[in-house]
């Protein structure tokens, strides 16, 4: 649900009500209104938030759930929302049904040759599941070099990725909390 990823990125980053209304020039009531799915934000508005969160735009779309039953624990594979494009060298689908759990869980497509050049340190505890292809990752200084079946799982440290492989690497990542 909309309203719900929007509150769930803001308190996965810290940030207050007041600000975000601030940095959207709305009143807090609004914000809140947003916030319990009262009010719905245009999509400029959408356009400023995900760039406040620092995620990308296409995260707030493709909440439509064929079945009321399924809302909010089911994932059907066509129904994934879309992070990321092909020229950044990652692809990455929501697999968990919203951002409000205490993780999230994503499918990663990482494009042969691609590779994160600068460390990333965040507050979260990750796991992730290589699924095929050839996957590195460098956790706080140390490179690992994982293949189809192979896991790994890191807490608060410096990262870094890439894909060496000639073939895609599928990898199911786990990050918790959400920072999505």
């Amino acid at each position: 649900m909309l309203a719900g990823d929007i509150r769930a990125l803001r308190k996965a980053r810290g940030l207050k009500l007041a600000e975000i209304a601030l940095n959207l020039g709305r009143s807090v009531g609004w914000v809140s209104q947003v916030e319990r799915g009262l009010s719905m934000p245009s999509l400029e508005d959408l356009r400023a938030l995900a760039t406040l969160f620092g995620v990308p735009v296409s995260l707030f779309f493709g909440h439509d759930v064929p079945e009321e039953r399924e809302r909010g624990v089911v994932v059907r594979s066509a129904q994934r929302r879309s992070l990321g494009t092909s020229e950044s060298g990652l692809v990455e689908e929501l697999l968990s049904p919203d951002l409000g759990g205490s993780f999230e869980m994503l499918r990663s497509v990482f494009a042969p040759g691609a590779e994160l050049k600068t460390e990333n340190e965040r507050p979260t505890e990750e796991a992730g599941y290589v699924v095929s292809g050839i996957f590195e990752i460098e956790i706080a200084g140390v490179w690992h070099r994982l293949n189809a079946g192979d896991s790994f799982r890191f807490e608060h440290k410096p990262h870094r990725w890439r894909n060496p492989g000639r073939e895609p690497a599928v990898v199911i990542w786990v990050v918790s909390p959400p920072v999505y």
